[in-house]
């Protein structure tokens, strides 16, 4: 099970995170988002960590995505909208909302699926969550976010079955901040889960 720490945007938290047992930290590149943080600003936080480190984008030009994940240090571009990328990893996020068709998933050219919460206009990191249950049992890795803190992350797994698991914004004293202990607690929690 990999346990992905979303929004970071200091190296202290980073550091915390990983501290704490996450084995993926997704740094944001939307510049809409309030947790957006500079390519170089990530890089030299990425230069610090050796854990799997994923570029967030929203419907950003490949070649872009390519170039970001270049100078801010990333492993794993996960893409919400638009084209992925070509000749790097990549995860495609998916708002599991009433227009979600599972025969998505049987896309070959994304490693992983990361499945959110839907909020209009809003691209992860929003605090909600969606219907568990309706996260099919494929034989694809499924990376599972949308409103997962330490009190819900063990049911959350349990019914969803995922390779692993995402939290962001309920992990956060203000956006792009975590708060140390509630990051702890989270990871605690979907590592003690025995699927």
């Amino acid at each position: 099970m990999i346990v992905k720490v979303c929004g970071i945007t200091i190296a202290e938290d980073a550091l915390a995170s990983v501290a704490a047992g996450a084995s993926v930290l997704g740094f944001n590149f939307y510049p809409k988002s309030p947790r957006y943080v500079r390519p170089e600003a990530a890089r030299v936080i990425a230069d610090q960590v050796s854990v799997l480190r994923v570029g967030v984008f929203v419907n950003e030009a490949p070649g872009d995505v390519v170039r970001i994940m270049k100078i801010a240090g990333m492993d794993v571009a996960q893409v919400y909208l638009g084209a992925l990328p070509a000749g790097v990893r990549t995860w495609r996020a998916r708002n599991v909302d009433a227009t979600f068709d599972a025969a998505e998933l049987s896309d070959p050219a994304p490693e992983a699926f990361l499945l959110d919460a839907p909020a209009p206009g809003v691209h992860g990191g929003t605090g909600h969550m969606f219907d568990w249950s309706r996260v099919p049992s494929v034989p694809r890795k499924i990376v599972l976010a949308g409103g997962l803190d330490a009190s819900n992350v063990a049911r959350a797994i349990a019914i969803a079955k995922p390779w692993g698991v995402d939290a962001c914004s309920k992990l956060e004293t203000a956006p792009g901040r975590k708060d140390h202990k509630r990051v702890r607690d989270f990871i605690e929690a979907a590592m003690a889960v025995h699927v």
